[in-house]
This record gives C-alpha cells, structure tokens and sequence, in this order.
C-alpha cells in the first residue's frame, strides 16, 4: 500500500483509489504508485475487474505543476519513460477497468481516466487536456490514447485548445460512456464492474488484449491476432464449462482457469 495510492477490493472489484490532497496531482511518488497498484491488481486472481476512484471531490487534477517545473530536459527525458511506464501498466491490467470520475480530470487526470476501459463520469464533471496552456503537450499517453477514443478530429480540439468539457459533451463525443449524478459515481462503477466477476476470466483477458492491440496494427494483422486469441481460449477450463453449460442448458460456472 503506498502512501497516496492504495488497492482496496469490493467483493471481486479492486478499486485503486488515489488520495493525494487536495487535488490528487500526479507526482513522481503518486505515478510510481500507480504502476505498482496496476501489477498488483493485474497478479491477483481474487480481483475479476478494476475501478479506478479519485474519491468523491476529484479524480485527478493533472501533474504536479510546481514538481515539473524545476524539471530540466535532461530531468524529462529520463522521467517520461517512467510516466509513460506507469500508464502502460494501467492500460494493460489484464481485466476490465472502469474509471469513476468525479470534479476534474484534468491533463494527467484525463490520461488516467483514458488508461481504463470505461469511463463513469458525475454530471458536473470537467475533462480536459489543458497542457499546450503550459506551453507543453501531454506526455502520459494523451496525443494517443485520445484520439483512438474519439477520432482525431476532436482530440486534436481538446488538445490545441486545452479547453474542458463538461461531462454531457464528454458523453456526446465518446469520452466518456455513463453520466450520473455525483453521489452514484463510485456505486455505479462498483456495480458495473461487480456484472464481470462471474465472467470467464481468460476470455476477458484475451478480449481485451485482441481489442486493444488490434487497434494498433493493420487489419489483416489484427484478424491474426484476434485468431490467436480466440484459439487459445480453447485451451482453458473456462471454455470447456463454458460450452458443457450451454448444451446442458445451465449457468456455467467459471473458475478463471
């Protein structure tokens, strides 16, 4: 458990939740915390899915501004690599992931949220990516995780911008997937994850996987990768119950093996 990070679990949902008053701004500690939060929710069998929670005030303001700029270029260089490493481990966490995003997602912030799978927003929620106000751009995953999302067109809006949106222009372009009042947030991101615990664990994980790097290759390669896939869910215990459980007109019941 780290100092401004921590995993907590609801049931089969691990919820990583920052707490980094007041705003949870990303600094070197928070950012190395993360990374370790990821592997550690990724490793542990028990945890089936994976909410990403700020708390009910903010999820996540952006970087440490006051951190970043007694950074030189040669400071950057070498923590870029390590921002980005940390942010990786979030995307690839092997299950389902849901960010609950309550105030602003800002910068960094919006790049965590963009780092899960879902996004559940509050109705007074702002998201942004206001670092060209800076004078820089985003760095942890912004230029490219966003306009996978929602198109090129409207990230580069956000991104030469810096402009917020509020959470029904999120909702309307895509970036995020549920709007609900502020207090239902965190419930509904529970909930939602809570629906994959009884899932085939395995099939998530080669889902995800097929998904998420079929979008970075061309078609003919991404049928090949979802055709590997596919054939190894065959190999699991899950796929056997699976299948016995729809001949015999049953409920399967998966084991994640």
């Amino acid at each position: 458990m780290g100092e401004f990070v921590r995993v907590e679990t609801e049931g089969a949902v691990g919820v990583i939740r920052l707490d980094r008053p007041k705003m949870n701004a990303l600094n070197v500690q928070v950012q190395r915390e993360l990374h370790e939060a990821a592997e550690q929710v990724g490793a542990d069998p028990a945890i089936r899915a994976v909410v990403i929670w700020g708390g009910e005030r903010v999820f996540a303001a952006g970087a440490d501004i006051k951190e970043m700029e007694q950074m030189s270029y040669a400071d950057m260089a070498h923590h870029s690599v390590r921002l980005q490493e940390a942010f990786k481990a979030l995307a690839d966490i092997p299950k389902p992931v849901i960010a609950a995003i309550t105030g602003y997602a800002l910068g960094g912030g919006c790049e965590l949220a963009l780092t899960a799978d879902f996004r559940v927003a509050a109705q007074d929620a702002k998201l942004g990516q206001p670092e060209i106000l800076l004078g820089v751009i985003p760095g942890a995953g912004g230029t490219q995780r966003l306009p996978r999302l929602v198109g090129p067109a409207k990230a580069k809006d956000l991104i030469f911008s810096g402009r917020q949106v509020d959470a029904a222009e999120a909702l309307a372009i895509g970036l995020v997937d549920r709007v609900v009042p502020a207090a239902d947030v965190y419930k509904t991101a529970v909930e939602w994850a809570a629906g994959f615990a009884d899932s085939a664990a395995l099939a998530l994980k080669a889902a995800k996987e097929a998904v998420n790097r079929g979008l970075e290759v061309d078609l003919a390669t991404g049928l090949e990768l979802e055709r590997l896939q596919f054939t190894g869910t065959f190999a699991t215990e899950d796929r056997a119950e699976g299948m016995r459980a729809f001949v015999a007109k049953e409920k399967p019941g998966f084991t994640g093996r």
